[in-house]
């Protein structure tokens, strides 16, 4: 009898999971990219592989491609023959035939998603193009940064074809603005369109919207096709060439993003499964999704993903034989309950997807459009951890005072008892969510339960996958309007008997840091905090984040209201001992938000420490070195530990806990 342990940190580097499936035309063979984590390169390793759709005993298992140390984003063309890849961000080609590898391009600053072409003789890419180098001097004349590097200054992203036999790369587009997201070739392979900014003062007003320009270029002004929006995510062609479908927001200001089909002469958009009230999602470091496709098997449809109650599931817009696309309600496709979706590929009536679920960090599944029958194809996760069994997720729906609800997420070894240490997390966004499956991020989750804690996960109001006036109803309210989603399900637990009211920690990362430094002025019912990438100070915050325009524009309009919002305000209630965690390359929350942080508490005598992780930017935590990765979760277990015997008390021993922490109090 095989016995299982729980899961501890130090299991990151034993990590395989795979995700960016691309189902080959015929649908026989999907392609993946798998990431591991290597200790001594200190970096997430990507390689490429190919399992077969056949499925059943006898299917060969899953074959390594290539060896990476950063292979990934694979497509295949049209044939089926070649897979295109990103290579340390240059474009290659793998040959199927023999295996051959050709790289076709030297871009200063790497590529992004590889788009083929109808015949398969060409590729559309994006690229940065006029970036100053590190030692050069840096010359800004507009508004905006990039996570991890700091200000843009002259760079802008621009689109580029190559032709596949040649090498030859042709620049589409030049001029003063930015191409935002993956390009679509129209079905005869003559045009190109993508999402772009729009208007000159596009730095000021986050404009964009989606454009066509013909794919043997070169345009300097590309003209838009419909409104500008706020924003276009994602463009595909509609398989008649005279309409686009779109993805993204069709005004500006706080709400879901949406699917609207775009005729090519500027009239009036379609609106898509407009009766679904849920956040359509595309894709994006975490914001798990794809891009939306069409499938022509079963007649016109287009397959997509959104989100439902903290999880990103799968959905199939029909057309109406009569009135076409739009004239009927999109469909949930058949996935296990509590699933989610990270990527999505659709061919010949199936869907390939990474999906992770209660046990499995990810896996690669088959899912056939036309019976609803899914098939997982890999077993990466599985076959890496043999002897772990994860604390399962339980769900709860907690009643506020004021009639709403909210919905919980428990953590917990079935066999803790009850009585036990609480530690209360929050996630970013504000406008993302918890979701109900295994989470590859927290590993502290795993590691408090397997020493007898509850972990309680809320999607507070402002959380997505719950309709759009939950999603908008903190906005103008950040802290005010949320605080009790949080402070109530705690005193459900208490009163419950669930957990000690003497041993309650909190964390949370991004919008939840920002909104664990409130709470811990705000309330003195946790005896531990733990804020990560951390807003301390909204006015400073909106004049150097990449997305400070956005908070100023979509969450926040009022400098005073800002102000009053400010965790700074209220710093002096603080009591609770503090540990700051955050990436010292943070562009999204900037570092400078943590030191103010830290600097008011240290000078007001509360007990704190700042840990700041070099080169690390904000999704430091997803995909950054995974020596940093790790020190966080053992910091957050090491913290929370010693700090919750009473409130604000006394140090718990811990023969785990690092060693700069004895003392601590």
């Amino acid at each position: 009898m095989t016995t299982t342990r729980p899961l501890h940190v130090d299991d990151l580097y034993r990590f395989a999971i795979p995700d960016q499936p691309a189902l080959a035309p015929d649908g026989g063979r999907v392609a993946y990219t798998l990431t591991t984590q290597d200790a001594g390169l200190d970096r997430p390793v990507r390689s490429l592989w190919l399992v077969a759709t056949g499925g059943g005993p006898a299917a060969p298992a899953p074959r390594r491609l290539t060896s990476g140390p950063d292979d990934h984003t694979p497509s295949w063309s049209p044939d089926g023959t070649t897979l295109a890849f990103l290579r340390d961000g240059q474009l290659h080609l793998l040959r199927g035939d023999d295996g051959e590898v050709r790289r076709l391009t030297e871009f200063d600053h790497g590529a992004a998603t590889p788009v083929w072409s109808p015949d398969g003789s060409r590729i559309a890419v994006t690229a940065e193009v006029h970036r100053p180098a590190p030692d050069e001097p840096v010359v800004v004349d507009r508004l905006g940064k990039v996570d991890g590097r700091g200000m843009r200054g002259t760079g802008r992203t621009q689109l580029f074809v190559l032709e596949t036999a040649s090498g030859r790369v042709t620049q589409l587009t030049l001029g003063d603005f930015h191409v935002t997201g993956t390009p679509a070739w129209s079905p005869d392979g003559t045009r190109l369109a993508f999402p772009a900014v729009v208007g000159t003062d596009y730095d000021l007003t986050g404009a964009t919207a989606a454009h066509v320009v013909d794919a043997l270029g070169p345009t300097a002004l590309p003209t838009p096709v419909g409104p500008a929006a706020g924003p276009v995510r994602a463009v595909a062609w509609h398989p008649d060439g005279d309409a686009l479908l779109l993805s993204g927001r069709t005004a500006h200001g706080a709400g879901h993003e949406s699917l609207w089909l775009q005729p090519l002469d500027g009239s009036a958009p379609t609106a898509l499964a407009a009766g679904l009230d849920r956040n359509v999602m595309p894709g994006g470091s975490g914001y798990p999704g794809a891009l939306p496709q069409f499938d022509r098997v079963q007649g016109e449809s287009v397959v997509f993903c959104a989100r439902d109650r903290g999880a990103t599931r799968l959905y199939r817009l029909l057309a109406d034989d009569r009135s076409g696309l739009g004239s009927a309600p999109a469909v949930e496709l058949p996935l296990p309950e509590g699933s989610g979706v990270s990527g999505c590929s659709v061919a010949a009536g199936k869907a390939a997807l990474a999906v992770a679920d209660g046990v499995s960090y990810g896996e690669i599944e088959l899912l056939d459009l036309k019976t609803g029958e899914l098939t997982r194809l890999t077993a990466h996760m599985a076959e890496a951890l043999p002897d772990v069994t994860l604390a399962p997720v339980t769900e709860r729906e907690f009643a506020i005072s004021d009639g709403t609800r909210v919905h919980g997420l428990v953590t917990r070894d079935p066999r803790t008892p009850v009585g036990g240490p609480l530690l209360v997390d929050l996630h970013g966004g504000p406008h993302n969510c918890w979701a109900p499956h295994a989470d590859p991020v927290h590993l502290y989750h795993q590691e408090l339960a397997g020493r007898g804690w509850t972990i309680l996960a809320l999607n507070i109001r402002g959380s997505d996958g719950y309709g759009e006036d939950f999603l908008t109803a903190a906005v103008d309210a950040w802290g005010e309007g949320d605080e009790r989603d949080v402070l109530e399900p705690v005193a459900t637990l208490v009163a419950e008997g669930l957990v000690d009211p003497e041993r309650i920690a909190l964390t949370g990362y991004s919008y939840g840091g920002y909104l664990s430094c409130w709470l811990s002025a705000r309330s003195d019912v946790f005896a531990a905090v733990v804020p990560g990438g951390l807003i301390a100070d909204l006015p400073s915050l909106v004049a150097t984040s990449v997305e400070g325009l956005e908070i100023a524009h979509e969450e926040i309009a009022d400098p005073e209201r800002r102000r009053e919002l400010s965790p700074l305000t209220h710093v002096d209630e603080v009591r609770a001992p503090t540990l700051i965690l955050h990436g010292l390359a943070d562009d999204v929350c900037p570092a400078g938000q943590a030191e103010q942080w830290f600097h008011a508490l240290r000078t007001r005598g509360v007990p704190v420490r700042m840990v700041l992780y070099p080169g690390g930017s904000h999704l430091f935590v997803l995909n950054g070195r995974p020596s940093q990765r790790a020190d966080y979760s053992r910091r957050v277990v090491d913290w929370v530990t010693r700090h919750t015997l009473s409130p604000f008390g006394g140090p718990v021993p811990h023969a785990a806990s690092a060693p700069e922490l004895a003392g601590s109090r």
